[in-house]
Parts: C-alpha cells; sequence; structure tokens
C-alpha cells in the first residue's frame, strides 16, 4: 500500500488549495482515508477522513466550512479541498490510512511523505 500526497504551496490568506492524495494497493477493499496535519511545535491534528465503502467523512470543527473532503475512486485518489486559508492553517499535511468515524479519525501504519502547506499573512 503506498500513499502520496500533493498540491501543497505557498498562499495568501484568504486563498486556496487542493491537497490530493493518490492510492495504490487498496484494491478490491473497503478503505478509509484521513488527512491529518502537522505544525512545528505543535501535536498532529486529524482534520478528516472519508470511507470508501459509503463515502461518509468527518471533518474537524476546526476547519469545517472552509474544508471539504472527497473522493474519485476511479483516479485511486482522496482531495482535501481548502478554502478561506489562514496563516493558523501553514503545517505538513499527510493522508494516511485511517479508521473513519463520524466524529474522529484516527490513523493506521500507512502514511505519505507529506505536502507543505505555507500560508502568508
Amino acid at each position: 500500500v503506498q500513499l502520496v500526497e500533493s498540491g501543497g504551496g505557498l498562499v495568501q490568506a484568504g486563498g486556496s488549495l487542493r491537497l490530493s492524495c493518490a492510492i495504490s494497493g487498496f484494491a478490491g477493499v473497503d478503505y478509509a482515508i484521513g488527512w491529518f496535519r502537522q505544525a512545528p511545535g505543535k501535536e498532529r491534528e486529524g482534520i478528516s477522513c472519508i470511507n470508501s465503502v459509503d463515502s461518509s467523512t468527518y471533518v474537524a470543527d476546526s476547519v469545517k466550512d472552509r474544508f471539504t473532503i472527497f473522493s474519485n475512486s476511479a483516479q485511486n485518489t482522496v482531495y482535501l479541498q481548502m478554502n478561506n486559508l489562514k496563516p493558523d492553517d501553514t503545517a505538513t499535511y499527510y493522508c494516511a490510512a485511517a479508521t473513519c468515524w463520524p466524529n474522529y479519525v484516527d490513523a493506521m501504519d500507512v502514511w505519505g511523505p507529506g505536502t507543505l502547506v505555507n500560508v502568508s499573512s
């Protein structure tokens, strides 16, 4: 199983980015993918997840109304659309195999290398 993130970069506050998580190795099985972020000096935060079986999702309160998770099963990709970005959103963003609950995401032991998002004020 392999996960690879892309789409990070430098953006001004108020701008948008779409992160992608390319997935391989899950063919024929149900899975969940979570998005996590970690800023320097801060704990890792689980911010969103999606279940492949029914596309149910979870989005953390800290980013609700600004971030949206969705998937394209044909392309084996999970996306995180981030709008109205704030400097506090600056972090390395990771996708990971996960357990996705209606109000929580828990990472399993498969992670992508991460993509850096830098939001300038």
